[in-house]
């Protein structure tokens, strides 16, 4: 199995272009400006490259995890010991990986990994962390609505072509 580290580098452009599509004032950016009780001057105060520049670093790492839940012979690979152990595996590895190494590599499988990625992981964790912030279910619901789609994208880019 090899892997496409390219994909990885592309999807995680996908945080930052859904990013700034949902943030959008015309989408859901005023209801995220009133929760956090942002003005437009706060926004524009920011150091925009460290923001956006460690938001992608974030999003390669995101992008590179999202593999182990999309690609289901990632696991496979993991029980042998890892690349490295791939040309030395036995027989039996390598047939499995021949009938079965391209076995729901496709945007859809993927997509629908991400999908419950956002809806059981992230959206939890948002839920949790604003409910300790004392942040409404607006603010929580319009993040994890974020993250579900954006997840949902990175999984099956990275499904399909990692």
């Amino acid at each position: 199995m090899k892997i496409n580290f390219i994909t990885f580098l592309a999807a995680a452009v996908i945080t930052l272009v859904i990013g700034f599509i949902w943030y959008n004032p015309k989408v859901f950016g005023k209801i995220w400006m009133r929760e956090n009780n942002f003005t437009q001057e706060e926004l524009r105060s920011g150091n925009m490259l460290k923001i956006f520049g460690f938001t992608y670093i974030f999003s390669v790492l995101i992008s590179m995890a999202l593999m182990s839940f999309t690609i289901h012979q990632s696991g496979a690979v993991g029980m042998i010991g890892g690349p490295p152990m791939m040309e030395s595996a036995k027989p039996s590895f390598h047939a499995f990986m021949a009938d079965y190494g391209t076995a729901f590599r496709t945007f859809k499988h993927g997509a629908l990994h991400g999908f419950m990625a956002g809806l059981f992981f992230a959206f939890p964790v948002i839920g949790i962390n604003g409910l300790f912030e004392r942040k409404s279910w607006k603010y929580i619901f319009v993040h994890a609505g974020y993250w579900i789609v954006t997840l949902t994208l990175i999984g099956g880019i990275v499904c399909a072509y990692a």
